[in-house]
């Protein structure tokens, strides 16, 4: 999965720093496209020297490389670099080292919440950032915001020697769990059994966890389980949701085309009965 960079290994320690010559400075336009070098097998980076004089906020380090954003919407142009979606990302980028892709996906999860956060939603005063820990502050009313990471449920209903594939009604086009986000006051349980109901009207028991996986393209901290079906799972699909949603035997599993999700290392640990 996509942060599966061993030996490697991040460090997301906030450290009031700016950056140094060598380091890596994310630029990131407006509709959160990033400048980016790359010929699908190689992605390099935009360097420190490239950005003098821009406000820039420490994000985190793989190894003893360090990584830093740009917090000012830019067009910077730069020979050989072009700006990429983060879904561009993951399908021309994804056979190149892990812990690049991997730092992509959180430089743009960090870059969604700074974007997203410039005013107090108290006062409306521009906030500041914080000096000891990653949050913004308002110099007015000490309103503290602290980054948002959304919890979701990846989900694995099995019966028998089938598993229940979906595809979605719009974005991403490959074979696909059941997913969706935890609502307040529900547990993660709970959130299983729901979003099974919802999108495909089959009931769930004997609720498993399987393993956990952030997820930047969404902000997301996604949490995989299996179930088991109850009774003949009959489906009933959400239409607004889904364009498919059936049962396919293991050895019928399409898997996606990389390995950087959760979603399609549950597949593959089923299709070959792991």
């Amino acid at each position: 999965m996509i942060q599966d960079i061993a030996p490697s290994r991040l460090y997301n320690e906030y450290r009031d720093c700016i950056p140094e010559d060598g380091d890596v400075v994310f630029v990131f336009d407006k509709d959160g496209k990033t400048l980016l070098k790359g010929d699908g097998e190689n992605v390099d980076f935009v360097r420190s020297k490239y950005v003098k004089g821009a406000k820039t906020v420490y994000l985190f380090s793989v190894d003893d490389k360090r990584f830093f954003l740009s917090l000012e919407s830019s067009d910077l142009k730069k020979e050989g670099f072009e700006y990429y979606t983060i879904r561009d990302v993951r399908d021309r980028f994804s056979d190149t080292s892990l812990s690049e892709v991997y730092a992509i996906f959180t430089a743009y999860h960090l870059w969604k919440w700074y974007s997203d956060n410039r005013y107090c939603g108290k006062c409306r005063t521009e906030l500041t950032l914080g000096k000891k820990e990653r949050s913004l502050i308002c110099p007015d009313c000490g309103n503290t915001i602290y980054p948002r990471i959304n919890p979701a449920v990846i989900v694995g209903v099995t019966k028998g020697d089938c598993i229940l594939l979906t595809k979605y009604r719009r974005g991403y086009g490959h074979n696909a769990l059941v997913a969706g986000f935890a609502e307040i006051g529900e547990t993660l349980e709970e959130t299983v059994k729901r979003e099974v109901m919802e999108e495909t009207g089959v009931e769930v028991t004997n609720i498993r966890y399987y393993k956990s996986q952030p997820w930047g393209m969404a902000q997301d901290i996604l949490v995989g389980f299996y179930c088991d079906a109850v009774g003949d799972g009959e489906i009933h699909m959400d239409e607004n949701e889904l364009k498919y949603a059936e049962w396919v035997k293991k050895e019928d599993i399409v898997l996606q085309p990389n390995n950087l999700s959760l979603t399609n290392e549950m597949m593959k640990m089923f299709k070959e009965s792991r």
